[in-house]
């Protein structure tokens, strides 16, 4: 399939991949290069053609630009990218970061990984990625407006964006706010469009977003976790019992993912003993109050001094802690070669996005460790996204039209088990079990079968041969051939 070229005319310039070098903390490997290693290593396995294989690694497009915009009085030219990594699908799908670390390579790694999660959870996009260089903490709300409005032109001007072409949505450093000004932004120019509000997603409900899509990427991975606890053969493999009441749980990074992963992990029934943050983490043994360390954030600022358990400096350290499961939720590359022979956990779920270096998992592997990929596990995000899109598109709101016809019928089966059995509910009792599924019931619903079936899919694939011995390597083979099934039918490979 032809890809859009890579171009710059005013205020963006034409790049390559080689252009850039990723900032990479602890002196580890490049980002890009641990995804390229893991679809190699994948690729290993299948019996598509080295061109058709080749076309799905590529990057097929990266805008990167430059743009003016005025702070506290002054011009600062603000740098920015835009990676659509596969058309195979249209359109791409992806977030957009604000980071001091945002760079070409960090964008590709990620758009790349996008398109492979929406294949493993088959969701029908491409992948894309976008990132602002800034740290959002130096900026204040009317100057990120700006900001990310002038953003937003960008890529109208160069088609990066748009419901039929790339649908951004947030990520570090982001959340609805943006997204709703990019919308906004959009709507501006492409007044005549009726589907423009589809053109981002992770917006405010009340202006086209979704129910459920802010828990969506925790919820998402809590689903993952459910379903490798209660694998009683993996769970016999790791030493461990099924069921969460025995886990200990470790989670770095209490943002948003981390966060709605700590809670429902907990409310599963497991123990979530650390909490690491960017300031210091907290540990207790006995268990953290998940709620109570959010009040106590509120109120301070930060998770540090909790009075629930003890403040570790060191929060590095506490990725090493003893423990069943832990939950990386914060950034690339936090588990690297150097650290890897000191984790301790049986069961690592990643809630990031390529928090293990490929240097590291094979170390990991190699002691026992149950990897989770990314590409799965935090792939709730994008699942509710499709869902928010799909709801743009289709202009309804999931559960108007069925909600009130399902409490009817669930009414009228009351009533007629009431007059076969002489008994009858309480009115809180029939209440419970005559309501209708409301938006964020249905978007749940399907989140959870999507990573019900999408985890026994790629654990069929681990288990069904002989030379793949890891979750990675078998998502990566269950989404290649997915996309390599979208290029063939298109006849253009033989």
């Amino acid at each position: 399939m032809a890809s859009r070229s890579t171009a710059k005319s005013g205020s963006g310039k034409k790049t390559s991949s080689s252009t850039a070098a990723s900032a990479i903390p602890h002196g580890s490997q490049p980002f890009l290069q641990s995804v390229n290693h893991y679809f190699d290593k994948a690729a290993q396995h299948l019996p598509h053609s080295k061109g058709l294989i080749e076309q799905i690694r590529v990057c097929n497009s990266v805008y990167q630009m430059q743009f003016p915009v005025r702070i506290n009085g002054e011009i600062q030219v603000i740098q920015a990218y835009r990676a659509e990594h596969s058309h195979h699908k249209l359109p791409c799908k992806g977030g957009i970061r604000y980071a001091d670390s945002v760079d070409q390579q960090e964008v590709e790694a990620l758009a790349a990984l996008m398109t492979y999660k929406c294949a493993v959870v088959d969701v029908p996009f491409g992948g894309g990625k976008g990132g602002i260089k800034i740290n959002p903490k130096n900026y204040t709300v009317d100057e990120l407006e700006r900001i990310t409005r002038r953003y937003t032109v960008e890529l109208i001007k160069k088609n990066f964006i748009g419901p039929e072409v790339d649908v951004p949505a947030p990520d570090y450093g982001t959340g609805p706010r943006e997204m709703a000004w990019i919308a906004d932004t959009y709507q501006t120019f492409e007044k005549d469009n009726i589907n423009a509000l589809a053109c981002t997603t992770g917006k405010p409900v009340g202006q086209g977003g979704v129910r459920g899509r802010t828990a969506a990427t925790g919820r998402g991975l809590f689903f993952s976790v459910r379903e490798a606890v209660n694998d009683s053969a993996l769970m016999k493999k790791l030493g461990m019992t099924t069921g969460f009441a025995d886990k200990r749980v470790v989670v770095q990074g209490f943002g948003n993912v981390g966060y709605h992963a700590a809670k429902f992990l907990q409310e599963g029934g497991a123990t979530v003993i650390g909490i690491i943050e960017y300031d210091g983490a907290v540990v207790n043994p006995k268990g953290i109050d998940v709620e109570a360390l959010v009040a106590h954030r509120n109120a301070t600022g930060s998770i540090t001094k909790f009075p629930g358990g003890k403040t570790i400096k060191d929060a590095a350290s506490v990725l090493e802690l003893d423990c069943e499961i832990l939950v990386p939720a914060a950034l690339e590359s936090q588990i690297y070669k150097e650290n890897a022979p000191r984790i301790k956990a049986k069961l690592i779920a990643e809630g990031a996005n390529g928090p293990i270096t490929s240097h590291a998992e094979e170390i990991l592997l190699k002691k026992g460790v149950f990897v989770m990929p990314d590409m799965y596990v935090n792939a709730g995000g994008v699942v509710v996204s499709y869902f928010e899109w799909l709801k743009n598109i289709s202009h309804v709101r999931f559960g108007r039209m069925d909600k009130r016809f399902e409490e009817g019928s669930n009414t009228r089966m009351i009533d007629t088990i009431e007059k076969m059995t002489g008994k009858s509910l309480t009115m809180s009792e029939r209440s419970i079990i005559a309501r209708g599924a409301d938006e964020e019931d249905i978007v749940n619903s399907g989140l959870e079968d999507t990573m019900i079936g999408a985890y026994h899919a790629i654990m069929d694939t681990l288990r069904s041969s002989k030379k793949i011995n890891d979750m990675r390597t078998a998502a990566f083979v269950n989404s290649v051939n997915k996309i390599a099934e979208s290029y063939l039918q298109l006849g253009i490979f033989p």
